[in-house]
C-alpha cells in the first residue's frame, strides 16, 4: 500500500496585468450617472445595481504590499505591484505586507546540553517570500513563525553547552556567530513550507537561571583566576630562566646547587607574590 503525502505546497502566481482603477473610476462614476438620469426606466436600476457591484472590485495596494486573489475558494493569483487597481468584483481578496519583520520571543527557560538552566531570548528578522504559501499552507502565518521560533530556540541551546568546553566545537556565550548561524538555519527549515525567509536570528539574552547564578559566577570566577595564575607561573618560569642564563652567560657569579634553589625561590615568590615580598637573604654563620 503506497501512502501519499495529502499536502501539497502551494505555489505563488504572480498577476502582472490589472485594470486601471483610474479608469474604472471613470466607468463606474458615468454608470451612476447614466444609471442615475434613468432610474425613472426600467433599465436604471439594474445600471445602478451593476455600478455598485463593480465598486467592490477596486484595490489600493501600498508599497511592499501584495494581495492573494480568490475566486469562490479557488487561487487565482497574486498581485505586487503597488497603485490602485480593478480586478473582479467577486474575488475576494487578503492583503500581506512584504515588509522585511522582525519581533523578540520572550526570555525562555531552557537546560543547555549539560543540564544547567539558561535564560535566554533571540530576536528574528523575517520576510514573507511566497504569499500563496503564508495563506493557503498555514493557519496563521505570523503565530506559525513566533511558535516555531521559540522551538528552534530550545532547540539550539539544549544541544550546546553555556560555557566552552574542550569536548565541544560551539558554545552559546563564546561562539555567537556560529550560534546565530545554526538558529538561522533551524528555524528556515522550519518556516520554509509557510512561504518565509528568515534574514537573521540572533540571541539577545543569555544568562544562567537565577536558581543557579551566584553558583555559577563563584565558578567562573574561579576557573579566570586559575587561568590568570596559570599564565603567571608561565611567565615567572621563563623570566627566571632567562635571568640564570644570563647570570652563566656574563660570569656573574658561579652558584652552587643550593645558592641557585634559593635564587629560584626567591625570584618566584617575589614574581607569584599578591603581597609585598620578603625574599630569604641567605648570611654567612658564625664561625
Amino acid at each position: 500500500m503506497t501512502v501519499t503525502n495529502p499536502h501539497t505546497p502551494s505555489r505563488e502566481n504572480p498577476l502582472n496585468q490589472t485594470a486601471s482603477g483610474w479608469l474604472m473610476a471613470v466607468v463606474v462614476i458615468g454608470l451612476f450617472v447614466v444609471g442615475a438620469v434613468t432610474v425613472e426606466l426600467v433599465i436604471g436600476v439594474p445600471i445602478l445595481i451593476v455600478a455598485a457591484v463593480m465598486c467592490i472590485g477596486f484595490l489600493v495596494l501600498k508599497p511592499n504590499e501584495a494581495a492573494v486573489l480568490t475566486l469562490f475558494g479557488r487561487y487565482v493569483g497574486t498581485i505586487r505591484r503597488d497603485g490602485f487597481h480593478w480586478v473582479n468584483p467577486f474575488y475576494a481578496k487578503q492583503k500581506v505586507s512584504l515588509r522585511v519583520r522582525n519581533f523578540t520571543t520572550p526570555t525562555l527557560k531552557v537546560n543547555d546540553k549539560v543540564g544547567n538552566p539558561i535564560d535566554v531570548a533571540a530576536v528574528v528578522v523575517w520576510v514573507v517570500k511566497d504569499t500563496a504559501q503564508a495563506v493557503f499552507d498555514v493557519d496563521d502565518f505570523e503565530t506559525y513563525i513566533k511558535t516555531q521560533c521559540e522551538i528552534a530556540l530550545r532547540d539550539v541551546v539544549s544541544t550546546h553547552p553555556y560555557d566552552e568546553r574542550r569536548d565541544e566545537a560551539v558554545s552559546l556565550r563564546g561562539n555567537a556567530v556560529a550560534v546565530s548561524d545554526l538558529l538561522k538555519s533551524s528555524l528556515q527549515t522550519a518556516v520554509e513550507l509557510a512561504g518565509i525567509e528568515v534574514r537573521d536570528m540572533r540571541i539577545t539574552h543569555l544568562a544562567y537561571a537565577a536558581e543557579i547564578a551566584s553558583i555559577m559566577l563563584r565558578r567562573q570566577q574561579a576557573e579566570a583566576l586559575i587561568q590568570a595564575r596559570e599564565k603567571m607561573v608561565e611567565g615567572a618560569i621563563g623570566m627566571v630562566k632567562m635571568a640564570l642564563d644570563r647570570f652563566q652567560a656574563e660570569g656573574v657569579t658561579d652558584l652552587s646547587p643550593t645558592s641557585r634553589a634559593q635564587l629560584i625561590s626567591n625570584m618566584m615568590m617575589v614574581l607569584l607574590s599578591d603581597e609585598g615580598a620578603q625574599p630569604v637573604i641567605p648570611t654567612a654563620s658564625a664561625s
